[in-house]
């Protein structure tokens, strides 16, 4: 089988020849835009992070040259054709990918981002963008290293094909066996495997994504990790999602201006930044530590103070006769990344987009960043991988200086394909909030549970009082979040520590009462500590308003872009959020629900009980509609504007 070997060898070759070349603009990168780099973290982890993902696009391209030849070698055919087809299908795709690399250097250098699907625009300029080029002799000297590089390259690959083949011209050929048609078939097959494994990435239940290059708050250095063609070409494919199509519900600049009313904004609007503003403090501000408890699919219609017959959760159900308590509170989508981006970034859910994705990681301004320019630690657990829905580089680009993820815990902790339990995940938390605590400066601690997803893990030993499973993992959650308050009131930390526990969103509880249940978006708002008015509000709001009303609580003076309000100083008289294909406006006696795709509007009647009844005078609607439209319209323009 020496010939099979020396085919493998090879192929082998052209892989370890274009990761070497994609290694080289790196590098090139990191001696050109060095300085870009903000802090003293090593910038061997992005190189090794670099090899990784060049090693995802270099499986790529070889995945099928590699069975192609493999197999025509394994039924002895070791025609001279087979290895000049692979180098010519490799060469041109490897050209390709270092073109980018090469072209990523200007573009990261002037945008401060991996080059992406925002390229293709240019296209429609042709003349504009070739001048550009030819008049700026930065870009002709990325250029002529491309040419140079890609040269050196295409020659380097002729010798290696050349060079297997005078070795495998000098050795006999293989013996004719069915044996050893086997034995190479199976390594084919084991090969072929391992580049698929290659492709994936990693072990994981999610292939690798761009979050993975992320391991520290230097922005450069994360994305210096990120192969630019890896990121070409995923940015395209999310281009492509249906999610992300451009929204057109109503006039923008209507909108703008009946959103900036509804925020009671004044003055003239700023075209780059339409909702910004200044909000300044009227007192000293507060150095209280905040923690924040984003509960996994819990909807109000599960408390019993908001409803629920059974007393499925006497923790949250104790808070809330002592607390900030909210009744008429609202998810802003029924996605974990919208609780997240609504909660701490005040920016609203966009039906089914997942607003922490994008062609680039999208920054956003909101409590993390805010209190980590006032000098708190921040810090955010999560029970899953780092780097489901992007969370690890939305988050760490976005304010947050540590996060702890599945891949923090051991691997015995684990119980479903969502990590560690809300139990673990508090345990772990614990220690690390009081390390953070000693540290000397105010702390926010995130942590985002998931024992009350589906598939339901309920631990041997514990003791619930419903039957159904549905109802046990809720007395679960929330006998976890009862014993971390527990355990962090004996700390010394908790006197000056605001809480603020709400759900990520709902979910469906009993039966539909309308196109979009309202169990799946009316969830709990519980607030207490330090300067927090215990006290019930009857008010609408949504998960929007949790970051100026918590910033409130502080006495935090700040510029926002946000579409929340501080519900202790303004009251909405109308709220509007979404799910996957649905918009919802309603105030304390309407619900209006579009679905866009279908241009269906649903118009109800709200009783003081919650319970809705439909109405058929939808002209009487008009005004949640233009609501909704707007508050949506004007978020896809800021979306876009990034």
């Amino acid at each position: 089988m020496q010939r099979f070997w020396l085919t493998v060898r090879y192929l082998l070759g052209i892989h370890v020849l274009g990761l070497c070349v994609l290694t080289l603009f790196r590098v090139m990168q990191w001696l050109t835009l060095g300085d870009m780099s903000q802090s003293d973290d090593s910038v061997w982890p992005a190189m090794l992070r670099g090899v990784w993902f060049d090693n995802v696009v270099g499986c790529y391209i070889l995945a099928v040259p590699l069975l192609a030849v493999l197999l025509a070698a394994s039924f002895r055919c070791y025609a001279t054709g087979w290895r000049r087809l692979a180098s010519w299908f490799c060469g041109i795709l490897y050209v390709l990918a270092f073109a980018v690399s090469a072209a990523n250097i200007p573009y990261f250098q002037y945008f401060f981002k991996n080059i992406n699907s925002s390229v293709f625009n240019w296209f429609g300029y042709a003349q504009t963008t070739a001048g550009m080029l030819v008049g700026d002799t930065s870009y002709l000297t990325w250029l002529l290293l491309f040419l140079v590089v890609a040269s050196l390259y295409v020659v380097l690959l002729r010798l290696l094909r050349r060079r297997c083949d005078r070795q495998i011209a000098r050795t006999a050929d293989d013996r004719r066996s069915w044996a050893n048609v086997g034995r190479k078939v199976a390594v084919t097959l084991v090969l072929t495997g391992l580049c698929i494994f290659g492709i994936r990435g990693r072990i994981g239940y999610n292939p690798i994504k761009i979050s993975q290059a992320y391991y520290c708050n230097d922005p450069f250095l994360n994305q210096l990790g990120i192969a630019p063609t890896f990121n070409l070409l995923t940015s395209v494919m999310d281009d492509m999602r249906p999610e992300n199509e451009t929204l057109q519900l109503t006039d923008p600049v209507k909108a703008v201006t009946l959103t900036r009313k509804y925020l009671g904004l004044e003055g003239a609007v700023d075209p780059a930044h339409v909702l910004r503003r200044q909000i300044v403090a009227d007192t000293t501000a507060r150095p209280h530590n905040v923690v924040v408890i984003l509960m996994e699919s819990m909807s109000a219609a599960l408390m019993h103070s908001l409803g629920a017959r059974q007393q499925l959760t006497p923790v949250l159900d104790s808070l809330y006769d002592c607390s900030l308590a909210f009744t008429n509170f609202y998810s802003s989508g029924i996605h974990t990344n919208h609780g997240i981006t609504a909660s701490l970034y005040s920016f609203p859910a966009m039906m089914k987009r997942n607003l922490m994705k994008g062609t680039v990681t999208p920054h956003r301004q909101g409590l993390p960043t805010i209190l980590h320019e006032a000098g708190y630690h921040t810090l955010f657990f999560m029970t899953h991988e780092a780097q489901y829905d992007n969370m690890n580089a939305f988050l760490l680009t976005n304010g947050y200086d540590d996060v702890y993820a599945q891949e923090d815990y051991p691997r015995s902790e684990r119980v479903n394909a969502f990590g560690v339990p809300d139990r673990y995940l508090f345990q772990y938390a614990l220690p690390v909030i009081n390390r953070a605590a000693q540290g000397g400066k105010p702390f926010l601690a995130t942590l985002l549970t998931i024992s009350n997803h589906p598939p339901y893990i309920i631990p041997d030993g514990f003791s619930a009082k419903s039957h159904d499973e549905e109802t046990q993992i809720v007395e679960y959650a929330d006998r976890c979040i009862g014993d971390f308050l527990t355990a962090a009131r004996r700390q010394p930390w908790y006197q000056n520590t605001v809480f603020v526990i709400l759900a990520d969103h709902g979910k469906l509880v009993g039966k539909a009462d309308s196109e979009l249940p309202q169990s799946y978006n009316h969830i709990p708002l519980i607030i207490f500590g330090p300067d927090v008015p215990v006290q019930r509000y009857d008010g609408l709001a949504t998960q929007t308003d949790v970051m100026p009303t918590v910033l409130g609580l502080l006495a935090r003076s700040y510029t926002t872009d946000g579409f929340g309000i501080d519900l202790l100083k303004h009251r909405h008289a109308a709220i509007c959020y979404t799910a996957d294909d649905q918009i919802v406006a309603r105030d304390s006696l309407r619900c209006f629900i579009y679905k866009p795709a279908s241009r269906q509007r649903f118009c109800y009647n709200v009783a003081a009980d919650g319970s809705m009844k439909p109405d058929s005078r939808q002209h009487d609607y008009k005004d949640l509609e233009s609501l909704a439209f707007s508050i949506i319209q004007t978020a896809e323009g800021m979306k876009r504007e990034e």
